[in-house]
């Protein structure tokens, strides 16, 4: 099981920890599940303690299709439902005299939409919904709130004989799905 002190100590407050460099032992599973509505479960009981989630939230890495959290001498698997962030809020910015969606995750990480493949649709639960890369291989789901949200800003452009929801942001076109 994982040394929570060594890896507190390891990544503490320092800046984003470069996961993607470390490659340690395999050293078992941590009993983790993240919901896909964001909740943290430990054990089957929510994770409360708001520290210790965004530490592990910092060193989350994925490989293939299964994730760990990992530290550099340190490495267990833990389950996530559909993606391990969520995002819970989003705004408009003027950036460089273009209109640009700034995503906030459920740890307060700040997304500006710029590029292309930073949203993309997934399956989950038999529906294309939405995803937004946060960083890394990692993406956010959104929350059924922002979800709304955003569909309501939404433009709706009837494209090859079907009907589609979509942002611009940074000049550049999303789509949210076809109806």
């Amino acid at each position: 099981m994982v040394n929570l002190d060594s890896l507190i100590q390891s990544i503490g407050d320092k800046p984003m920890p470069p996961v993607e460099q470390w490659d340690p032992e395999f050293c078992g599973e941590l009993d983790l599940f993240i919901k896909a509505d964001g909740t943290w479960l430990y054990s089957g009981t929510p994770l409360t303690r708001e520290k210790i989630k965004h530490l592990f939230s910092r060193v989350i890495k994925k490989q293939s299709e299964e994730y760990f959290l990992v530290t550099p001498v340190e490495k267990v698997a833990i389950q996530v439902e559909w993606q391990p962030f969520l995002i819970v809020d989003f705004n408009q910015l003027q950036v460089e005299q273009q209109n640009v969606f700034q995503f906030i995750d459920n740890f307060n990480n700040k997304i500006l939409l710029t590029d292309k493949s930073q949203l993309e649709m997934d399956e989950f639960q038999s529906q294309k919904l939405p995803i937004l890369r946060v960083r890394r291989n990692l993406f956010a789901n959104f929350s059924r709130n922002c979800y709304y949200r955003l569909i309501e800003q939404a433009e709706k452009q009837f494209h090859q004989e079907k009907n589609k929801l979509q942002i611009i942001s940074n000049d550049i076109t999303f789509c949210l799905g076809q109806y």
